[in-house]
């Protein structure tokens, strides 16, 4: 009889490469029995079509999955010109083939159209609901229904390659951007059509891809030395300010109640005591300092 895993508190995150054709999901619990983490979650999927930057946290690090949410992602799009699917990408059922008449020039000059704030219809492939039921599963089923457009940022798009009927790009969007539907746009503003051939997500905010390990990486390491694979649990906060506590002040705000703020600061900011974080903590008009979350971390 196999023996029982023994879950254990782990806190920190895990910048993971994770590999096409593997659910976000299927990518934590993989992870989590590699380090036996007790508790584990994502900041937000990504498709199971894409690889690259998915960061999972572990533990107290968990509490600030939610921050990642709203930031901005890049990712490396591999785009087949001429053929155009009924999910927008190389999954699905080719609907239609056209000629490739277009050469990089052209690429480039349509390319500004769809960066800014730009309107996108969400595709019937989708994990949107509507009366409760998944769009996909709609889809599945031949029936499509009408979506209202979204409004979605590209700040930026740039050529990689491009190769005759393959082009690859670098896209950097804000979230909720479907990079198979603007691959399915673009083709179309070109003439030949167009899905998602490959999709690679190298940036999640402040967070890049370069050193992620992939869980094959981890599973080849001994099991003592998978946690030096974890950031700390702030991995996730760069982009709030940071305050520093120390006596009284940390440990009211420890137990959760308001301090008056040593900085003058609006909006969120980290809070640490004696180098090491307690929480997140927010300053009102008054310049008190709210905790907000509060992390339990051993000594």
């Amino acid at each position: 009889m196999q023996a029982k895993k023994a879950w254990r508190q782990v806190d920190g995150v895990l910048l993971l490469d994770k590999s096409s054709g593997m659910t976000s999901n299927d990518a934590l619990q993989k992870a989590r029995r590699l380090f036996s983490a007790a508790k584990g979650g994502h900041t937000g999927t990504l498709d199971p079509l894409a690889s690259g930057l998915l960061p999972l946290c572990f533990g107290e690090a968990t509490k600030f999955a939610a921050d990642l949410l709203d930031a901005d992602k890049t990712y490396e799009a591999t785009l087949q010109l001429g053929a155009t699917t009924d999910t927008h990408d190389a999954e699905g059922t080719v609907l239609a083939t056209r000629p490739v008449h277009c050469g990089e020039a052209e690429i480039r000059a349509v390319l500004p159209r769809f960066c800014g704030p730009i309107l996108q219809v969400p595709p019937m492939y989708s994990a949107l609901k509507r009366d409760g039921r998944p769009l996909y599963e709609l889809a599945r089923q031949g029936v499509e229904v009408e979506r209202q457009p979204r409004q979605v940022t590209i700040q930026a798009i740039d050529v990689l390659e491009f190769a005759g009927t393959t082009v690859r790009l670098r896209v950097r969007c804000s979230k909720g951007t479907y990079i198979r539907v603007l691959a399915a746009d673009l083709g179309e503003a070109l003439g030949c059509g167009a899905h998602l051939a490959a999709l690679r997500r190298t940036a999640v905010g402040p967070l890049e891809l370069a050193g992620a390990p992939t869980l094959d990486t981890i599973a080849s390491l001994p099991e003592a030395d998978r946690p030096g694979c974890l950031a700390p649990v702030d991995a996730l906060l760069g982009s709030l300010p940071r305050v520093d506590l120390e006596g009284s002040p940390a440990e009211r705000f420890r137990h959760g109640n308001p301090v008056e703020s040593p900085i003058v600061a609006a909006g969120r900011l980290r809070v640490y005591e004696g180098g090491r974080l307690i929480g997140i903590g927010e300053i009102d008009a008054g310049r008190k300092l709210w905790p907000k979350r509060l992390v339990q971390l051993p000594v």
